[in-house]
């Protein structure tokens, strides 16, 4: 099959570009076949985890990951306590503003607003999310899993677009291995009373689901303890059917952040024979575009039922 050039025109759904995408070259190419990845995965009703590390939520992807929540793309999702903050401050109507990477940054502590490279978060946010959260942990005694926890606090926001909200309506676990890591962690050290997080409790279930007898699949948004706390997951299971990797970060530094699927195979996390795609591409780009995909061809595979 040879190179071809998309045929782009007026009106073109993002469904089509991104199948014209398989036709073309680099991570184009490897997009178009990582939506097709994708699309396999919900036809095949697999089991799909979801890992999101990085600044995802300030970078505006909430809705995203809660329309892959709600639409049943996702099944579990596993993220830093970082966007688990931002999620609460989004929901709690606080929200992130469009900044500049150029800004100066003393002027900033000064006028008391954070900086996420070209994002900005006033302190005032943190001071709110310390006020909701802490309501939240002096109500609660006993021992917790991670997504327990998240559970709860999604219970007590009155934000139906929020997907902490979403996992718990669907009881969708949202497990975060560093939650200890964060200002969330931080409120929980200081308010807590006989509230307990046991991340072992954490460990014990994502095994469980990777024992399911059916096809398992993983989306990894990014690198770090998220995407390593979901594969090792599966080292004492069969391994992944299916895996759709986006990253920044390259493999020749053996950090695992930009450690290839292939790689992955030798661990046994991953099937020999699995369907598995690494894009190469800022997250901020790839993931709704995917989602759009995911979206389109699954609106598309129900209007011809």
């Amino acid at each position: 099959m040879k190179v071809q050039s998309p045929e782009i025109r007026g009106g073109i759904r993002v469904s089509e570009l991104i199948e014209m995408m398989k036709r073309t070259g680099f991570n184009a190419r490897r997009l178009g076949e990582a939506a097709q990845v994708c699309n396999e995965m919900i036809k095949n009703d697999t089991f799909v985890f979801m890992t999101v590390a990085g600044a995802m939520v300030p970078a505006g992807m909430r809705n995203i990951i809660a329309g892959m929540l709600k639409n049943g793309f996702v099944n579990c999702l596993v993220t830093t306590g970082a966007n688990i903050v931002h999620e609460i401050s989004e929901s709690l109507g606080l929200g992130h503003e469009i900044g500049s990477s150029y800004a100066n940054d003393l002027e900033l502590a000064e006028r008391n607003i954070n900086r996420i490279y070209d994002v900005f978060i006033a302190q005032e946010a943190f001071e709110k999310i310390e006020e909701f959260l802490s309501g939240v942990i002096t109500e609660l005694d006993g021992t917790y899993t991670s997504y327990e926890f998240l559970w709860e606090i999604g219970k007590r926001l009155d934000d139906s677009s929020s997907f902490l909200r979403i996992a718990w309506e669907k009881k969708i676990p949202i497990f975060c291995p560093t939650l200890h890591d964060s200002i969330a962690g931080l409120h929980v050290s200081i308010y807590r009373k006989d509230l307990q997080i046991d991340f072992f409790r954490d460990v014990n279930r994502m095994i469980d689901l990777c024992f399911q007898k059916r096809r398992m699949g993983v989306i990894i948004v990014g690198g770090g303890v998220p995407k390593n706390f979901t594969l090792q997951a599966m080292l004492l299971a069969d391994g992944f059917d299916y895996a759709v990797q986006i990253t920044t970060d390259s493999p020749q530094w053996g950090g695992l952040s930009g450690a290839t699927l292939e790689e992955a195979k030798s661990w046994c996390k991953l099937k020999p024979d699995a369907k598995a795609v690494t894009v190469y591409c800022d997250a901020t780009i790839a993931l709704p575009l995917l989602y759009a995909f995911m979206l389109d061809s699954s609106l598309s595979g129900q209007t011809e039922k």
